[in-house]
């Protein structure tokens, strides 16, 4: 009788830490957009693309080296490649060109729309089965966000707009991808030999577009480059990809639709900006929405 009963609860043990991991990753990468923002006013958004792949990337082959992990199977190198592609250099990359071209604030509207992405190659990649019902929490939470976003009045950009709907489609394959893989590799491990993987890429990349001159940029462009090359690149994957793992990579997805919602608490805490009845309003239809997925995710 005990052994029928330990499966459920280690299950639902996992699931929990699974949640929790998760919740960290996103509170990480709430700051991504802004500070990619900030590096790509002064900086070339391919330099800061491969330089925060490429920083990262030696500070996890320093890391795989000191706990002297094993080199992945060879079976294992095609989904690392997958998550290279896709969160490594891809989301990156095509996140930093949109950015030239949209605020960070009308990147929201496509953010709204990677949990749904990354639950669908979740079903394609990972073989998972959301019953019905979270697939329709997690369109009317994504609804939401999108919904929010374009109410703050936000000026369109095809070629911006094509760009952030590119980068959020590889970003999805990627959190699926490199969550499926977790489960055998582990999810530190995942993300720093998917950067070692990009090294011979990145690094030679970075070298070949370093800025004539460094005079003309501001500090504000080295604090966002720094942001995102050691939180968003490397220690909120490390979260993020256990999350995913241990508590389902369609439901613990679902969490990045309060991503914005938690810059939004930050600007108000740090910067005193207005929080309006309809943007809390807003925050609890996504949470009940969140919650509901949870609920129906397995």
């Amino acid at each position: 009788m005990s052994n029928h009963l330990s499966i459920p609860e280690k299950t639902t043990e996992n699931s929990s830490k699974g949640w929790k991991n998760g919740f960290i990753g996103v509170l990480i990468f709430s700051g991504s957009l802004p500070a990619t923002r900030a590096a790509v006013l002064d900086l070339d958004p391919v330099f800061v693309t491969v330089s925060r792949a490429t920083i990262a990337g030696l500070l996890a082959l320093c890391i795989l080296l000191l706990f002297k992990e094993k080199r992945p199977a060879r079976k294992q190198m095609a989904s690392l490649a997958i998550v290279s592609i896709g969160v490594v250099i891809g989301f990156p990359l095509l996140s930093a060109m949109a950015l030239q071209y949209v605020t960070s604030a009308h990147s929201v509207v496509f953010l709204g729309m990677l949990p749904l992405t990354t639950a669908i190659f979740a079903v394609m990649r990972g073989a998972e089965r959301p019953r019905p019902a979270f697939w329709l929490f997690s369109i009317a939470g994504s609804l939401l966000v999108i919904g929010f976003a374009i109410a703050q009045g936000l000026k369109a950009s095809p070629i911006g707009d094509v760009l952030m709907l590119l980068a959020v489609i590889l970003c999805g394959l990627g959190y699926a991808e490199g969550a499926k893989l977790s489960k055998t590799l582990g999810g530190w491990q995942v993300i720093s030999w998917a950067l070692v993987l990009s090294l011979p890429v990145t690094a030679p990349m970075m070298y070949l577009r370093l800025p004539a001159t460094l005079t003309a940029v501001g500090p504000a462009a080295w604090i966002g480059l720094a942001y995102v090359s050691v939180f968003s690149m490397l220690i909120g994957f490390v979260f993020w990809y256990r999350g995913l793992a241990q508590g389902g990579i369609a439901a613990v997805g679902q969490l990045q639709l309060l991503q914005p919602f938690f810059g939004l608490a930050l600007a108000a805490i740090l910067l005193h900006e207005k929080v309006s009845i309809a943007m809390l309003g807003v925050t609890v239809g996504v949470i009940l929405c969140v919650a509901g997925s949870k609920k129906f995710a397995k």
